[in-house]
């Protein structure tokens, strides 16, 4: 796990108030502080000398604020802020209204995204097609995870149905499933869409084909366990155990109920023997089949499930079992920490957790209820900006809140192919966790020093349109300056209402004063030296603040 910032002290200002800048508050931290503290002598506040001095902030009220509970939920249930997703929520009857209506995807028009899918040739292809075609090019299985990596961020940027990416992207996290394995990218984009197919319904229903299907199998080498049963020459059955414990184990670690369940080494071996009997017809046909002869019989007891698992076709067993795994309060609790993890906060209340347990099993785990319940929590509407964007987060949301418009890539080095590059320079890369565990979802992961001069780094290069430079229309310069001529301090307080949806700060005003090398006063044109060269730097120093780099 990558280490985070240390600590860094709170920063005085005049009226007596202080800015920590932590861990998590992914400030540039030292270059805003020195910007404080090295702020022309002229500022300086007689009444405090030795404080750092931080300019007070002007309002430019044309450019509108939303309310906090539309920013909250733009940045969790969609891939961020934008002022054009505030009005949609506004235009909806709230950011209430506009959740209750993602809810149900299928009446969202969406067909700018189902577009995506023909900039990608590997997208479509069967895992018979994608393997004979393997066989002929190195490099091919690299080539269909990239794609669907590239096509996932497009539908994280781009998509009208914003709430099911979030949760799709949620749950592909949940049932991980590494998309640079071994032969998992020949069916990993169908278990994509399945995972969408559920991710808004019932997790007993996705647990169920998520289980099988052959993207996950083969992840963890389940279709190769098997018992093998041989008649000798005498007329005996011989049967022989190929067990492999792998999903056995993670169904109950990671997908379900988690080690505080408490199940014994002797219930990992049964969960394996109830998986036994699906098997994939690896470098032939690449059908996936049930083999009843594969099947292990006999009885099975993992924590209170048992069976007497006497057919060889053991797969109403299976159904059972993963009914039972799935409405556990074990999972229950799992899964509702999870979510309030990923939605509200680090370190969710028990309340929270609890309430969202008691929902998800008294709802037969009905996820769009789990959901709305919630974002009714207080905790919910509490918590905004106390989550660190991971960094494929903070990729989409850089990118949509700079109105950047891809086309179709007709080159490596286009946008929408070199998307998956500035994902890998930030430090993740859709389905890269090599581990079954998945991303993990913490501030602490994603805030070691090296993600965030990924992050600086992909902030400035969109900034400035240097990269990607082809295949995308970036909004010019000149059109940031929302009039003829403006004081820079009202300039950079709109430029933080259109990329935060927040005013700006005193803290932010002062470090662009001095990264800009501009005073509060200094009247910007279309022809100053701030929209003609230095709007790349101001923008990208805005976009490193942690009211851009936290949600």
């Amino acid at each position: 796990m990558q280490k985070g910032l240390r600590m860094s002290p709170k920063l005085a200002s005049p009226d007596g108030t202080s800015v920590n800048i932590s861990r998590r508050g992914v400030i540039a931290g030292a270059a805003a502080a020195s910007a404080a503290v090295a702020l022309p002598v002229a500022w300086a506040d007689s009444a405090s000398a030795g404080t750092p001095y931080l300019p007070p902030v002007r309002s430019y009220t044309q450019t509108p604020v939303p309310a906090a509970a539309i920013r909250q939920m733009a940045n969790r249930f969609a891939y961020g802020y934008t002022p054009a997703l505030g009005e949609e929520m506004t235009t909806a009857g709230g950011p209430r209204a506009w959740f209750d209506r993602q809810l149900r995807p299928d009446e969202i028009s969406d067909t700018a995204t189902g577009a995506f899918a023909s900039w990608y040739p590997t997208i479509g292809r069967t895992a018979p097609e994608h393997f004979s075609i393997a066989e002929m090019r190195n490099g091919y299985g690299y080539e269909v995870w990239t794609n669907h990596g590239r096509w996932s961020m497009m539908r994280r940027m781009y998509s009208q149905r914003q709430l099911l990416e979030v949760m799709t992207e949620f749950w592909c996290n949940h049932l991980h499933v590494y998309g640079g394995a071994d032969l998992t990218w020949l069916w990993r984009e169908g278990y994509d869409a399945l995972i969408r197919k559920h991710a808004l319904g019932r997790f007993d229903e996705m647990l169920q084909d998520a289980t099988v299907h052959e993207s996950m199998l083969v992840y963890l080498d389940a279709d190769l366990s098997r018992v093998v049963r041989r008649v000798t020459q005498s007329g005996s059955t011989v049967v022989t155990e190929k067990i492999n414990e792998n999903l056995g184990r993670e169904l109950l670690e990671l997908h379900t109920v988690g080690r505080a369940a408490g199940y014994t080494e002797t219930e990992v071996r049964d969960s394996a023997y109830i998986l036994t009997g699906w098997t994939i017809d690896r470098f032939n046909t690449w059908r996936l089949s049930y083999v009843p002869d594969s099947h292990y019989t006999g009885a099975v007891k993992v924590l209170g499930f048992t069976a007497a698992n006497s057919s060889r076709d053991g797969r109403a067993v299976l159904v059972d079992y993963l009914q039972y795994l799935a409405h556990h309060p074990a999972t229950a609790q799992r899964i509702a920490r999870k979510l309030a993890v990923r939605f509200v906060s680090d370190t969710p209340s028990d309340d929270l957790v609890n309430h969202l347990a008691d929902v998800f099993r008294d709802s037969g785990t009905d996820i769009k209820a789990t959901l709305t319940a919630l974002i009714e929590h207080p905790e919910f509407n509490a918590a905004g900006g106390k989550k660190v964007r991971t960094p494929t987060e903070d990729v989409a949301a850089t990118f949509r809140v700079l109105g950047a418009r891809m086309s179709k890539p007709n080159s490596n080095g286009d946008a929408a192919n070199s998307i998956f590059y500035q994902c890998k320079s930030v430090g993740q890369v859709p389905f890269g966790w090599e581990r079954p565990d998945g991303f993990p979802d913490n501030g602490q992961a994603w805030s070691s020093a090296a993600r965030l001069m990924g992050s600086y780094r992909v902030h400035n290069s969109t900034a400035g349109h240097w990269y990607p430079s082809t295949g995308i229309t970036y909004r010019s310069h000149a059109s940031w300056l929302p009039q003829p001529q403006l004081r820079f301090d009202l300039f950079v307080d709109h430029l933080c209402r259109t990329l935060h949806g927040r005013r700006a700060t005193r803290l932010v005003l002062g470090a662009a004063c001095l990264v800009i090398e501009a005073t509060p006063g200094d009247m910007i044109t279309q022809d100053h030296r701030v929209i003609k060269y230095r709007l790349p730097r101001l923008i990208g120093l805005l976009l490193d603040t942690q009211q851009h780099m936290t949600k």
